[in-house]
């Protein structure tokens, strides 16, 4: 990871901008906080613009509605020279919004601050870092390399991203490196009870119920190594719970044994949401990337057309001929 061209690229910028992906979860709303407080201690003028506002889930991580979204920027008739726009969270600027791609054409300099799979070269002139648990952690790296405090703000939002992309420090992406960061983070006061009890612990008992009417319904393949749970429309108007506050539901499926993917199909609209996770070493994210999706190698998504029906049946097919090809390659190589 460069952070001698991070350090470079803010020591000399005036106007520093920053975004993340579309729909951001705490990882790209945390990092891109934690990044305008630090920047902002050095005397910058920072601004956090994405393409939408906030949603309500991730407000906890912007109190004072820093963040703009793109319509809340654009009425700011913003003059000045932008020296450096920084993303977070994604290496793809496909991802950020046609508003906010536009304002990157304009900033003198660009840098990608990312943990998710880039090509080499890619990485070489940004802050990449494939082998990171979260982005949250990279930032944390790059503001300690500022010589910044890693105060109880900045010690909230990055422990908060990374507890959020680790699936509570689940995933095998979870090093030594990450933990001494963590332990940073808890030197500086923050208490990890309340950055999961904003994120996990503030449900309706109609999200349980919701909860326990799919998981009587979820299903697994004859051999056991994949799960997956359905979530129509109709059952969530039934339950009246925001389709934002069931991401979380696949992670049930990851305590069962012998599983290697789990699968939440959710229609909304005339498109299916697919959430995949695995367990050791199935990388699942290259199978969101031949699918048209993306993610991390333990957990990505896909957005497809169609009804959840076929959709469901079709990935299901592809990941049984994945796991079969896998298999079959094992073998040969013992």
């Amino acid at each position: 990871m460069n952070i001698e061209l991070f350090k470079s690229l803010t020591k000399t910028a005036r106007n520093i901008f920053i975004t993340t992906h579309q729909h951001p979860d705490a990882d790209g709303i945390g990092s891109q906080m934690a990044l305008k407080i630090a920047l902002e201690q050095l005397g910058k003028k920072v601004l956090c613009i994405n393409q939408h506002p906030t949603s309500a889930k991730y407000k906890h991580l912007d109190k004072k509605s820093h963040i703009l979204s793109y319509k809340q920027f654009i009425k700011l008739d913003f003059k000045e020279t932008v020296d450096l726009f920084i993303v977070t969270d994604t290496n793809s600027l496909s991802r950020i919004g046609t508003g906010i791609e536009e304002l990157v054409k304009n900033a003198k300099n660009l840098l990608f601050i990312d943990h998710h799979p880039a090509p080499v070269e890619l990485r070489s002139l940004h802050c990449i870092d494939v082998t990171a648990s979260a982005t949250g952690e990279i930032v944390g790296q790059l503001i300690d390399a500022l010589g910044v405090e890693l105060n109880q703000n900045i010690a909230f939002l990055l422990y908060t991203a990374i507890l959020i992309d680790t699936n509570s420090f689940r995933y095998p992406s979870v090093t030594g490196k990450t933990h001494r960061l963590i332990a940073k983070l808890i030197d500086s006061g923050m208490k990890p009870s309340n950055a999961y009890n904003r994120i996990y612990c503030n449900k309706k008992i109609s999200d349980m119920h919701l909860l326990g009417n799919i998981l009587s319904l979820a299903k697994i393949n004859s051999n056991e190594t994949i799960a997956w749970l359905t979530l129509d429309e109709k059952t969530l108007k039934k339950f009246n719970v925001d389709p934002e506050d069931t991401h979380h539901f696949i992670n049930n499926l990851l305590v069962l044994d012998n599983l290697k993917i789990a699968c939440l199909f959710r229609q909304t609209g005339d498109h299916v949401k697919i959430s995949l996770r695995s367990t050791g070493n199935i990388d699942v994210s290259t199978i969101a990337e031949a699918l048209g999706g993306g993610g991390h190698h333990h957990a990505a998504a896909i957005n497809m057309l169609g009804n959840i029906e076929d959709v469901t049946q079709n990935v299901l097919q592809k990941l049984e001929i994945i796991l079969q090809n896998q298999s079959a390659q094992e073998s040969t190589n013992k």
